[in-house]
């Protein structure tokens, strides 16, 4: 049996502030969730990172939860990912049925088509199930030469952990 001075109280939990926004959490895939800004210095080339240290999705097979780490990279053009939208679109993923790949994807299209970056890429450490682990690393980039040239540059050089980090720095 749970010890009561351990549970919160319902009068406890609504007189938080953090949480009590109307926040409507998806219960499936929507990408009408991901919100962009005008990005203030658009002739500016500069990396945004996000980093979801708390990726899920559902096995279109077994129905099985599949957990991966998410880092999504890219150099802006005149939009930006606002970030808890980010969120909300990625929880949006919790009960999707979507192979790794399939999932990774999804969101570097999403995003793509959303902000029209210069540069973006999407990369998932699933963690093993079965005994494997699964990376996926999928690319977007604009026309230009020098945004094509990053673009197989880095796939070229890509191997899994090249370009994420250890956990232990993301916190």
């Amino acid at each position: 049996m749970a010890d009561n001075k351990t549970q919160r109280s319902k009068e406890e939990l609504d007189n938080l502030v953090l949480g009590s926004s109307d926040t409507e959490y998806p219960t499936n895939y929507d990408p009408s969730l991901l919100e962009f800004f005008e990005n203030k210095n658009p002739k500016a080339r500069a990396w945004t990172s996000f980093i979801c240290t708390e990726f899920t999705s559902l096995c279109p097979k077994t129905n099985q939860p599949d957990f991966a780490r998410v880092y999504i990279n890219y150099i802006a053009g005149e939009k930006m990912v606002e970030s808890k939208s980010m969120k909300l679109y990625l929880f949006s993923f919790r009960n999707h049925g979507g192979f790794h790949e399939d999932c990774m994807q999804t969101i570097c299209n999403d995003l793509s088509e959303l902000i029209q970056p210069h540069y973006l890429e999407v990369i998932g450490e699933f963690t093993p199930r079965g005994g494997i682990a699964i990376y996926p690393f999928c690319q977007y980039s604009d026309m230009s030469d020098e945004y094509q040239q990053l673009k197989r540059d880095r796939l070229k050089d890509y191997a899994p952990g090249k370009f994420t980090m250890p956990l232990s720095k993301v916190y």
